[in-house]
């Protein structure tokens, strides 16, 4: 076969030009839209992670596996840790129709045997450690008895781990909301099921989760004050290991924070079909955190998934099944090292 090279027709030549100085220039974009965490003045001692549905599950999985990172955990229409074993089947009937309920007193002595072979943290760090457990009386994805189980399995650990006798444990579970995030005045009507999957309830569920992690809360500002940023979750793979999430995630940095005072951080994990593929900034601007992070002097960290169908994951959820791995649940696991990462990258001492 002859291969001759011969000159483009000046037309083509010129789209060609066009068409990479297109490309450089989305390059220089996506680079400008994707920029890295800020370092803020983290003091560790106020790090916590709250949660909605799968994000109240990996919650609790970042509390079990890190407790020595994520004191504090707030779940909000969640179940108890390894409730699902690692199968789907189990995930879909005890872990959320509650058929047959979880059993606490056996997922806690399961958890004391994976501390003492250091598959995930010290008990003993959750000593003095703060849980609150919202679940609302309406919630037909997650029964009421699979929420009542999460409380019981830290009453259980706490129980049977005298260094656990200060563990805190509330249940609020008598509050009339649907499978939601329950706000003020953001989202739909308190009763209905659905994308944004934030509630008008009357109830300021994310005041109620600062209050419960970090104290008698201050006055709140109207409107959030602070910054909203992205970041680009990429650049916190650890060992170049894909963790499933999107490209971009979000922080909220009170001005605060941005002018050098000691912040804490709260990691607030979006539930199922609730990442801004789906939702846009719903989350991340109304759920209610920021303007109460502004109050605390508290970033906020909004990390994003992604669906997939390779592994199965088609709404978006985060792993509290076992999509990611046998050891999605543990200190291994690909996406709560990754959390532990962009804790660090934002400025959380790393011993």
């Amino acid at each position: 076969m002859n291969l001759e090279i011969r000159p483009l027709p000046f037309r083509i030549a010129r789209a060609a030009l066009f068409f990479a100085a297109a490309l450089a220039a989305a390059s220089c974009a996506r680079q400008k839209e994707s920029p890295t965490l800020p370092t803020l003045k983290i003091d560790p001692a106020r790090v916590a992670v709250a949660g909605l549905s799968s994000g109240a599950y990996m919650a609790t999985q970042a509390q079990l596996a890190y407790p020595e990172v994520f004191h504090d955990a707030a779940m909000i229409s969640g179940g108890p840790y390894g409730c699902a074993q690692g199968k789907i089947e189990n995930a879909v009937s005890t872990c959320m129709k509650g058929e047959p309920a979880p059993d606490p007193a056996a997922l806690a002595a399961t958890a004391r045997e994976r501390a003492a072979k250091g598959e995930i943290g010290p008990l003993d760090k959750l000593a003095g450690a703060k849980v609150y457990i919202l679940h609302g009386r309406s919630d037909p994805v997650v029964a009421d008895k699979v929420a009542r189980a999460a409380a019981d399995f830290y009453a259980a650990l706490k129980a049977a781990e005298p260094a656990l006798a200060t563990l805190q444990i509330s249940f609020d579970g008598e509050r009339d909301f649907t499978h939601t995030m329950p706000t003020l005045d953001a989202g739909n009507p308190c009763d209905k099921l659905g994308p944004p999957f934030l509630g008008k309830c009357g109830f300021d569920a994310a005041g109620a989760v600062f209050a419960a992690l970090y104290g008698t809360p201050p006055r709140p500002a109207a409107t959030a004050a602070g910054e909203l940023r992205r970041f680009d979750q990429n650049a916190l793979r650890q060992e170049g290991k894909d963790a499933l999430l999107a490209d971009l995630g979000y922080v909220y940095v009170p001005k605060s924070c941005l002018d050098g005072h000691a912040c804490g951080v709260l990691v607030a994990l979006h539930g199922c079909q609730q990442n801004t593929d789906n939702v846009g900034e719903a989350f991340v601007r109304d759920a209610g955190f920021n303007r109460w992070a502004d109050a605390y002097d508290v970033a906020v960290l909004y990390p994003q998934t992604r669906a997939s169908f390779t592994p199965l994951n088609p709404k978006a959820c985060w792993d509290w099944f076992g999509y990611s791995g046998t050891n999605y649940d543990t200190r291994d696991a690909v996406q709560l090292r990754w959390l532990v990462h962009a804790l660090t990258a934002l400025g959380r001492p790393a011993h």
